[in-house]
């Protein structure tokens, strides 16, 4: 046998290479034959039709937001779209402990988180709001504090919200305000 004379590394790539190209690739239509002869099982013959088919978006229930918010408390009553069914009922007195805070911020974004989260598990993914503060012939016709805090936590909890409503109650000429003919004097 003739004796092999060793090999610079440079000959050995420019070799290896040599063979490669030697090799004749297999025909794409064979490599196919051969993943599809492997056996699948059941569940693994399911799974590429259930991913062919794209997945029908599920519309979620429309829901209906009272919000009451005076300078004293926030009242966060969700109900159905008629209105008719409750489905959750939180306020800022549920939520703290002190009196005081009762129509803070804190306590209408505590409040409106759980809400959200009891909207979520009976399938209400959007909600309409009405927004109420006290109004009437002798209240304010502003709501309190805790109703953008409410507002701005029930959208980030992943409800989407439709519309914004006010329905504070304006009286049209109803009862005479307090204060007498020449009004409250400071």
């Amino acid at each position: 046998m003739p004796e092999k004379k060793p090999k610079k590394p440079d000959e050995e790539v420019a070799q290896a290479k040599k063979e490669a190209a030697e090799e004749k690739p297999e025909p794409e239509a064979e490599k196919a034959q051969k993943v599809e002869e492997k056996p699948k099982s059941a569940e693994a013959q399911e799974k590429p039709q259930a991913e062919e088919r794209p997945k029908p978006k599920k519309m979620g229930l429309w829901g209906v937001l009272n919000l009451y918010s005076s300078k004293n408390n926030t009242i966060l009553h969700a109900t159905d779209i008629t209105g008719a069914e409750t489905i959750a009922i939180k306020s800022g007195g549920m939520i703290v402990k002190s009196d005081r805070e009762e129509g803070s911020p804190y306590a209408a974004m505590q409040a409106a988180g759980q809400v959200a989260e009891a909207l979520k598990e009976k399938g209400y993914s959007a909600v309409h709001i009405k927004v109420r503060a006290p109004g009437g012939h002798n209240g304010p016709r502003y709501p309190g504090k805790g109703a953008q805090a409410a507002i701005r936590a029930i959208s980030r909890s992943g409800i989407r919200i439709g519309r914004i409503e006010d329905v504070t109650p304006i009286p049209h000429d109803g009862c005479r305000p307090k204060g007498g003919k020449r009004g409250r004097r400071v």
